[in-house]
């Protein structure tokens, strides 16, 4: 296998691992401020800014490692 081909298969894999565990953690976390409202509803806007802050950043991290595939594809910086 050529080094472009390894290092395509790396990329979709960083981007699709990515996606799966991006995609898991806001739906637990989405499903914990669902429980957690239902069971203390004068709780829930705190608990609501407190979770759009983490979805965001869930998927700023997501973003950054798609980032660093698009990198590793376009720019190829392990090429010799």
């Amino acid at each position: 296998m050529s080094d472009a081909g390894a290092i395509s298969i790396a990329c979709g894999l960083m981007i699709g691992l990515g996606v799966i565990g991006a995609c898991m953690g806001i739906g637990v976390m989405g499903g914990r401020f669902i429980e957690g409202s239902v069971r203390q509803p004068e709780l829930m806007e705190p608990l609501q800014v407190k979770m759009f802050l983490l979805a965001g950043l869930i998927d700023a991290n997501f973003l950054i490692g798609v980032g660093v595939a698009m990198m590793l594809l376009f720019a190829n910086p392990l090429a010799g």
